[in-house]
C-alpha cells in the first residue's frame, strides 16, 4: 500500500513505515469496545464530599503549596474558534441578508453584550466608515459579521479561542487566555508566588499567544502579587495519523502524496509527558468565567487538588512500606481496602493470590500516575462519561469513556450509557511522579486500542480519519483514577459565540 515516495514523506514527519502500517491496520480491523460493568454514580464510583471534607482537602492543598512543590496548569489551546462561528458563516453565505434563524436574531439582538463589541465597532468604523448600529439600521448585517470573522476585521473566524475576547471588565475586556492567567494565580501559586502555566498551541498562533502574554502579564503580576512562568508547545508532527479512502486505501492528494491529519487531543499526552511537575491541572481553554463567577471554580479546583495530594501521600506510604519488606498481613489487607474503597480498583482474582503475589499486584497498581477528575451532574451537556470498566488484567476500575468506545449494540452497555448520571467536564488534576520523585513515562500507560475512526472530507472527496486515544480517555487508561462530584457552576464552556451572552459569561 505504501510506495517509495511515501517512505521519503514519512521520514520528513519522523514517522516509521511500521507506525503507518499499524494505523492502516486499525482502519481495516477497527477498535474493540471496552467492557463496561456500570456507569459510575454517587452510589458507586463517584465521591460526593461533605462541606467539612471539602474544607479538609482545601487545607491539604494549601499545605502542599507551601512545601515548594512544582505545580503546572496545562491548557490545551490549539483549537481554532471557527466552529464557534459556524452559524454566522452560514449566515454570510445565505441567500437572505437579514437575520432569519433564532441563532442569528439572538446574536444581533444581544450584540452589545459581547466583550468584543467595542473592538468590532472600531473595526466597522475603520473599514466601513459606519458603526455597528448604523450598519444594522441600514440592514447591512453581513458587513458586521464579515468585520468580525474576516481578515479585514477581527479575524475571529481563523483565530484560536484562547485569543478571543470573552468577558468585559471595567479595565477592559479579557481574552480566554487571560482568564487562565487569573485562575492560575488563585489556586496554583506556590509559597514562592510562582505560577506555571503551559499552553499547547498551533505553530502559526504561538507568536500571537506570546505577544498577548507579553502585553498582559505585567498587569496580572501586579494585581495578584505573583510571578508568571509561561511555556508553550505544539502538537508533534509524528502524532499525525494517515487518512484513508472509503475502501481503506491510503488517501492521497492531487500530487499523489499521503494525506495526514492531526491525531486529536490524545496526541497531547506527549506534551504532558514533557512537563516536569509534581501536580498538573488540566482544563480546556474555553471553560472559563468572569471573576464574579469564579468562586465555585476556585474552591473546587482546590478541593480536587487536595484530594489528589491526600491520596498520593497514602500511595507513597504504602509503596515505601512494600519496598521495605517490613509489613504485616493486616497491612496488606489495609492496602487492598485502599485499592477497593479509595481508588475503586477491584479484582475478583486477588483472593486466590499468595501474600507475595498479592503484594506485587498491589505495588503494580499503586505505581501509576494518579488523577482526580471532577464530575458534573448530567444536564444534557455534551461530554464523555464516568464508567466502571474491566481492565485487560480483569480488574474493575474507573474510566472516562466517549460514546464511540461503547458497544451500543450490547443492551447492557447501552443501558449503562443512557443511565449515566454524570459527565466529564474536563476538570482534572494529575500527579505524575512516583514515591521516589521520578517522572512516570506517560506513553507507557496509554491503551492504543481506544482510538476511533471518523469520516471527513478533503477537496470534495470523502475520507476516513484516525483519532488517537483521547487525552483523558484511552491516553490515561492505565492511570489510577478517582471521580469527585463538582457543581455544574464549574462547567461553562463556550461552544458557540452565543454562549458568551449566557449569564455566566456576563
Amino acid at each position: 500500500m505504501l510506495i517509495a515516495n511515501d517512505l521519503i514523506q514519512l521520514k520528513t514527519k519522523n514517522l516509521t513505515q511500521e507506525q503507518v502500517e499499524e494505523q492502516l491496520n486499525y482502519f481495516i480491523q477497527g477498535f474493540p469496545f471496552l467492557e463496561i460493568k456500570a456507569s459510575a454514580s454517587i452510589e458507586k464510583g463517584i465521591v460526593k464530599l461533605s462541606e467539612n471534607e471539602q474544607d479538609d482537602y482545601i487545607g491539604a492543598w494549601e499545605d502542599f503549596l507551601c512545601d515548594n512543590n512544582t505545580v503546572v496548569k496545562f491548557v490545551p489551546a490549539s483549537g481554532a474558534a471557527s466552529r464557534m462561528f459556524k452559524d454566522l458563516f452560514s449566515f454570510l453565505s445565505a441567500e437572505y441578508d437579514t437575520p432569519a434563524t433564532a441563532f442569528e436574531k439572538k446574536f444581533f439582538d444581544s450584540i452589545e453584550l459581547f466583550a468584543f463589541y467595542k473592538e468590532l465597532n472600531g473595526k466597522c468604523l475603520e473599514n466601513e466608515g459606519k458603526d455597528i448600529a448604523t450598519l444594522m439600521k441600514a440592514g447591512d448585517y453581513k458587513t458586521v459579521v464579515s468585520n468580525l470573522l474576516d481578515d479585514k476585521g477581527l479575524r475571529y473566524g481563523s483565530l484560536p479561542k484562547g485569543l478571543l475576547l470573552f468577558h468585559e471588565y471595567p479595565e477592559g475586556a479579557r481574552a480566554a487566555m487571560e482568564e487562565h492567567l487569573v485562575e492560575g494565580a488563585l489556586y496554583a501559586a506556590g509559597s514562592d508566588k510562582n505560577v506555571n502555566i503551559h499552553f499547547t498551541v498551533s505553530p502559526e498562533h504561538q507568536p500571537l499567544f506570546e505577544r498577548l502574554a507579553g502585553e498582559k502579564i505585567p498587569f496580572y503580576e501586579a494585581k495578584f502579587g505573583v510571578k508568571y512562568h509561561l511555556s508553550f508547545s505544539v502538537q508533534q508532527s509524528n502524532t499525525d495519523t494517515v487518512a484513508v479512502d472509503l475502501a481503506n486505501a491510503p488517501f492521497r492528494d492531487v500530487k499523489g502524496k499521503l494525506v495526514f491529519r492531526p491525531g486529536g487531543h490524545g496526541a497531547l499526552i506527549r506534551n504532558l509527558n514533557d512537563i516536569d511537575a509534581d501536580v498538573v491541572f488540566i482544563k480546556n481553554i474555553d471553560n472559563v468565567v468572569p471573576d464574579s463567577f469564579k468562586g465555585e471554580t476556585i474552591r473546587y479546583k482546590k478541593v480536587i487538588a487536595g484530594a489528589l495530594v491526600s491520596l498520593q501521600k497514602r500511595i507513597f506510604e504504602y509503596v515505601r512500606l512494600i519496598e521495605s519488606g517490613d509489613y504485616t498481613h493486616e497491612q496488606i489487607e489495609d492496602m487492598i481496602y485502599f485499592l477497593q474503597d479509595d481508588l475503586c480498583i477491584k479484582n475478583p482474582d486477588t483472593k486466590y493470590l499468595e501474600d507475595v503475589e498479592l503484594v506485587l499486584y498491589i505495588k503494580r497498581k499503586l505505581m501509576r500516575p494518579l488523577r482526580v477528575c471532577g464530575m458534573v451532574r448530567n444536564e444534557g451537556e455534551p461530554g464523555g462519561g464516568p464508567f466502571i470498566t474491566v481492565s485487560p488484567d480483569g480488574a474493575y476500575q474507573l474510566q472516562i469513556l466517549e460514546s464511540s468506545q461503547i458497544d451500543m449494540s450490547n443492551e447492557d452497555s447501552k443501558k449503562a450509557f443512557e443511565k449515566g448520571s454524570h459527565f466529564n467536564p474536563v476538570d482534572l488534576v494529575c500527579a505524575l511522579k512516583d514515591a521516589h520523585g521520578n517522572k512516570y513515562n506517560l506513553p507507557d500507560f496509554v491503551d492504543k486500542n481506544t482510538g476511533f475512526i471518523s469520516q471527513k472530507s478533503k477537496d470534495g472527496r470523502n475520507l476516513k480519519a484516525l483519532e488517537l486515544p483521547g487525552l483523558w480517555n484511552g491516553a490515561m487508561s492505565d492511570w489510577n483514577t478517582v471521580f469527585v462530584e463538582v457543581p455544574i457552576e464549574t462547567f461553562n464552556p463556550v461552544k458557540t459565540v452565543n454562549d458568551l451572552i449566557r449569564p455566566q459569561h456576563q
